[in-house]
């Protein structure tokens, strides 16, 4: 297990929903965005912002779409000043909503993230998902006049770096054929019951880093498990190697996430999993614990398919759908 970097991402979720951040500081000026994101680059592990700060969580992952980027910048500001660091130690990264999608919104929508979060610039702006929403509420598979704006705000020095989320393999092959900009990061559900192996193959491939939402798999109050599938964190696999390893189940998940090469962004509320969530930099798995993980995978359950509810279709070709 690669655990070497002490970078984990951390994210603010919508409502009282919130992601966990990172440790080893970055430095802006050694990571320019024609270079390929790695571990060494890209804060691993995201946080409830001041208190993850304080912790030493050092991304922060937020989006438009939780309302609560003024919320997060008050966070960022107050963690800044109990700890001593600067604005350049940070990885701040937030996402483009369905709203905003076009060729001049994307420009409007980061105006407004960069004030609610008193910064001067992102490190990573993400298109959140590939869907743009009309003033009625319509929703249409669109990205590439969206994704030529947000190259617009890469050489503009609004953001550092730019990325997608949830994207499918025609749609991200589709992106890749059309622009001089190809994304930095991809960010997506994975988990160990939905490991999504030839996907992060294809990425590994494309010098296109990967950061892995819901790590622990469906934690998120909005999401609901099968009655056939147990929750990871209560998955007896993971209690028995964590056990042995002196983790918690948590721990595990992240610990195997982060192993992959993968940026994690658990989510937590409380001091006290933040602080746990932390502690998976840690937790050493040997080679049969990651076997072991890697035997789960065999459920392919995703937790987050908006399809049916914006009648379009989403994750073509990939696991769990």
């Amino acid at each position: 297990m690669r655990l070497t970097t002490a970078v984990l991402p951390l994210a603010a979720f919508a409502s009282a929903v919130q992601h966990d951040g990172a440790q080893i500081p970055l430095e802006p000026s050694t990571i320019l965005p024609s270079e390929p994101l790695t571990l060494d680059t890209i804060p691993l592990l995201g946080y409830a912002v001041s208190w993850a700060i304080q912790t030493g969580y050092r991304h922060i992952d937020c989006a438009a779409a939780y309302g609560n980027e003024d919320k997060v910048g008050r966070g960022i500001a107050d963690g800044l000043l109990k700890t001593g660091l600067k604005r350049e130690d940070l990885w701040v990264t937030s996402k483009l909503w369905n709203d905003h999608h076009g060729t001049n919104a994307p420009e409007s929508a980061i105006d407004t993230t960069l004030k609610k979060l008193g910064l001067t610039y992102l490190d990573l702006y993400h298109m959140h998902w590939p869907v743009s929403q009309s003033t009625f509420g319509t929703n249409t598979i669109e990205y590439r006049d969206t994704w030529a704006a947000m190259g617009l705000l890469l050489e503009k020095g609004k953001t550092r770096h730019i990325g997608v989320s949830n994207f499918d393999p025609e749609q991200l092959k589709d992106l890749l054929n059309h622009t001089s900009h190809p994304p930095s990061v991809h960010q997506m559900e994975l988990h160990a019951y939905l490991p999504q192996t030839d996907w992060l193959k294809f990425h590994e491939d494309h010098g296109i880093h990967v950061t892995a939402y819901s790590p622990l798999a469906g934690t998120n109050p909005t999401y609901n498990y099968p009655d056939d599938l147990e929750p990871l964190l209560k998955n007896p696999v993971l209690r028995k190697i964590a056990e042995k390893r002196g983790c918690t189940p948590a721990q595990v998940a992240l610990a195997w996430g982060m192993g992959r090469g993968t940026s994690v962004i658990p989510k937590s509320q409380h001091k006290e999993y933040i602080e746990q969530n932390f502690g998976s930099l840690e937790c050493v798995l040997k080679g049969k614990d990651v076997e072991k993980i890697d035997q789960l995978g065999g459920a392919k359950h995703r937790f987050n398919n908006p399809s049916k509810g914006w009648k379009v279709e989403l994750y073509k070709g990939l696991e769990g759908v």
